[in-house]
């Protein structure tokens, strides 16, 4: 896996098949833009996900704008867009700002 336990990934077209359709176990990638301010709001909750939950998932985030033809292949209107990868598969996504415990409880739910 590309992402550290603890860290999380910055992934991009060129390396998300390699980075996550092809990782082994689960990955969270937070779609997001830098003009998005719900995205900007829910980054530290990413940290937070690659600390507390690391064990059992591995965080990244897209960048929608420069990264096109991921946004575009998991038809990624809204952000930010959380989906939640299992052997290259979604398992499960959340459109839209999140707080902590909504996130820990989508978390718990699909873990």
């Amino acid at each position: 896996m590309s992402a550290l336990a603890g860290a999380v990934a910055n992934f991009t077209d060129a390396g998300f098949e390699r980075e996550v359709l092809k990782a082994s176990g689960t990955v969270l990638v937070d779609f997001w833009a830098a003009w998005c301010g719900p995205c900007r709001l829910i980054a530290p909750l990413m940290d937070w996900v690659a600390s507390d939950y690391g064990d059992r998932v591995s965080v990244g985030k897209l960048e929608v704008d420069s990264n096109p033809q991921t946004r575009d292949a998991y038809q990624v209107q809204g952000i930010p867009t959380l989906i939640l990868f299992r052997n290259g598969e979604v398992v499960a996504r959340h459109e839209g700002a999140i707080a902590k415990p909504q996130l820990q409880s989508f978390l718990d739910a699909n873990l």
